[in-house]
């Protein structure tokens, strides 16, 4: 379950690794990783099939990030969500967000075993401020039927 102090610590953090990140143009990966730069953030991209992305270098994992990282977002598969969790725990990220839609039993569990901080169902867009367009919307309508944690209605 989602902490009420999880979000705003984890966006606290502007340098994270982005597991997922698709060497596709038009996925909503590709979206979340362009806004979150321009939001301040510097998402250190995880693909372990390519070597960049548009030009951006491309990791192939955690060990191969320039810099130590506390967070990382999880954008893959659910099937793959659990090894990922795994291979992050290994790297010492303490700080996870599975995006929506990536969760698998596996990986919450895991994270629970672990005493890892995660943050899952819910879309980082939605936090990361700030928040514009229909993320906004989306935000305002989970505010208003109770599916975020109580402490980030209290943002704007």
């Amino acid at each position: 379950m989602t902490t009420q102090a999880a979000i705003p610590d984890f966006m606290s953090q502007k340098k994270l690794a982005f597991v997922g990140l698709s060497r596709f143009s038009g996925k909503f990966s590709r979206t979340a990783y362009t806004m979150l730069r321009e939001r301040g953030y510097l998402p250190y991209p995880i693909n372990p099939h390519t070597g960049t992305i548009d030009g951006e270098p491309c990791f192939h994992s955690f060990a191969e990030l320039p810099e130590k990282v506390e967070n990382a977002l999880i954008m893959t598969p659910s099937y793959k969500t659990a090894q990922v969790v795994r291979e992050a725990n290994e790297a010492g990220i303490r700080r996870l967000w599975i995006q929506q839609g990536s969760e698998s039993e596996a990986a919450l569990r895991y994270c629970e075993v672990h005493g890892i901080s995660v943050i899952h169902g819910q879309c980082i867009l939605m936090y990361a401020e700030p928040v514009k367009s229909y993320h906004k919307l989306h935000r305002w309508v989970w505010r208003a039927i109770g599916k975020c944690p109580a402490e980030s209605a209290n943002t704007h």
